[in-house]
């Protein structure tokens, strides 16, 4: 089956009330044969099912007869990915576990457009086989993400035991996890809350957006650290107390603060770069990605249960950028 060419099923009787995974994965069995629901999870997550004109982003929603699903099928990648040697910085490993410092501009795990020279590649060349598999056939270790632009500190797991734990620290919002931000404009108030579903949007799949139904609760707390070129930019911290995709993007964003650099949510309009002196506006065009760092990790061993904490400095673009505000 050709990438975007989409499938359209209708939702009989017979399956009123059913899970829209488990639903379309059976009725697709004969036209795309090998779909498995965990496959149509993804598609779901990644914007390519859509009803009613509208995109779908919860594979656990219930079907009612006569529905219409167009369902667009990714072009397929490796069922299971290899190790591909690529230099990791590699902060903290041990038997069970590995934290390491990715860079920006590295995807995290293989996807449609990324069938390579992910992490995971990566992950799998320096740990060996025994990775393969924990936690997922596409994502083995793979426990949270980072974007492919934000950069900083991220846990994959070498076991499922250590998978299952640190999993599960994630989802009791037990993990520490603080980021630096350089967003537009001065916050108000300088420290807060910013709370509300995250879902995909309706008019573009490739982004995030608050939505008013559906989605996954989503809260983030942030505190502003310095106000730079008279308020024009902040420095901030972000502290996760979930994990959604695009999450603190997609919160500043509706806040009012877009990050600087970020090409999706907060393109530099020309009022704003022109609050800034010259050498900060160039500073900001040579940027080339979301002003975003995972600075801090903190969790429980999985094993040991002994409670660790790492800290990654600010990469060299992002300081730079940072110098160059701070003496404007």
């Amino acid at each position: 089956m050709q990438e975007d060419s989409p499938l359209e099923v209708v939702v009989p009787q017979a399956a009123a009330g059913e899970r829209v995974d488990r639903f379309l994965a059976a009725a697709l069995a004969e036209r795309l044969p090998g779909l498995t629901r965990s496959r149509l999870k993804s598609l779901i997550e990644e914007g390519r099912v859509r009803l009613g004109g509208a995109t779908l982003d919860e594979p656990s929603r219930r079907v009612k007869p006569g529905q219409v699903l167009l369902v667009t099928p990714a072009a397929p990648t490796p069922a299971e990915p290899e190790g591909q040697a690529m230099d990791l910085a590699v902060v903290y490993e041990d038997a069970d576990l590995i934290v390491v410092d990715k860079p920006a501009g590295l995807v995290v795990h293989p996807a449609p457009g990324n069938p390579d020279r992910t992490l995971v590649n990566a992950l799998i060349a320096h740990c060996g086989p025994s990775l393969r598999g924990v936690g997922g056939v596409q994502r083995p270790g793979i426990v949270h993400r980072l974007d492919k632009d934000t950069s900083g500190l991220l846990v994959a797991a070498k076991h499922d035991l250590a998978h299952q734990g640190l999993a599960r620290q994630f989802a009791e919002r037990t993990i520490e996890r603080r980021y630096l931000a350089l967003v537009w404009g001065l916050p108000s108030p300088l420290e807060g809350t910013i709370e509300g579903n995250i879902g995909r949007d309706a008019r573009n799949r490739q982004r995030m957006a608050l939505v008013r139904s559906g989605g996954k609760p989503a809260l983030t707390r942030y505190r502003v650290l310095k106000a730079l070129s008279g308020g024009t930019v902040s420095l901030i911290e972000c502290r996760l107390m979930t994990g959604r995709t695009h999450q603190i993007r997609v919160h500043l964003t509706s806040a009012g603060h877009p990050l600087l650099g970020d090409p999706v949510y907060g393109r530099a309009t020309a009022g704003r770069m022109a609050r800034l002196p010259e050498p900060a506006r160039n500073a900001v065009q040579r940027l080339g990605r979301q002003a975003l760092h995972a600075e801090t990790l903190g969790f429980e061993h999985p094993v040991s249960k002994n409670r660790l904490i790492f800290q990654s400095a600010l990469p060299d673009d992002l300081k730079s950028l940072l110098e160059i505000l701070e003496e404007l």
